[in-house]
């Protein structure tokens, strides 16, 4: 299997569900997110691009780990911490093998990998999302893992079914009639930095 996502851009409105709720599920610490939604042509969300106020345009893009077919975190990593999972073809990152070189963060095009520099923080004291959600490891590097333990129990990534826009989708891209090998042979798309040979398995549709 190869799975992936697709995002159609058209119906996304940047409301950030996706990464909160991603945030929510993994019970990520504080200051760490594994989505984030950008919006083009500006630094700040939200915030329109072009010239007021007849060129403006808004446009938002959620970014995570692309989960490569080609990735080069996996070729750059001294440990094998960062692996591809044999059945799925996922991008995983074990905590237990990692040792916080970062030499991953430095090969991903896509600035998708959080360091855990200190012991994590919550705004909670008590873990808030899934009980077999991955554990936070202090001098690791972790990402978005497509949430594998929900996908183990037959359910979609969490960020899927939260989205309210119904933007997003999730299946397997080497089954011709998946939902999302669908939607790339149906509609017009672009993926992120193509020309990096990483053949990221996430499409972005026009």
């Amino acid at each position: 299997m190869r799975y992936g996502m697709v995002i159609d851009l058209s119906r996304c409105m940047g409301c950030q569900t996706c990464a909160t709720s991603c945030k929510l599920a993994n019970n990520l610490p504080a200051k760490v997110w594994w989505n984030t939604v950008y919006t083009e042509g500006n630094t700040t969300i939200d915030c329109a691009a072009g010239d007021y106020p007849n060129n403006l345009t808004l446009q938002h893009w959620p970014v995570a780990c692309q989960h490569c077919t080609n990735a080069v975190c996996l070729e750059v990593c001294p440990t094998g911490a960062t692996y591809k999972d044999e059945e799925t073809g996922i991008v995983m990152v074990d905590a237990e093998t990692c040792i916080g070189c970062q030499t991953c963060m430095t090969g991903c095009p896509y600035n998708v990998r959080v360091y855990l520099e200190t012991e994590p923080a919550y705004a909670v004291d008590f873990a808030c999302g899934y009980a077999d959600a991955p554990k936070h490891v202090v001098n690791t590097v972790e990402k978005c893992t497509l949430c594998k333990n929900l996908l183990d129990k037959g359910e979609d990534p969490f960020c899927v079914q939260a989205c309210v826009g119904k933007a997003r989708f999730f299946g397997d891209f080497d089954d011709p009639e998946s939902a999302v090998s669908k939607l790339i042979a149906e509609r017009e798309y672009v993926q992120l930095l193509p020309e990096q040979g990483t053949q990221p398995n996430v499409y972005y549709l026009k």
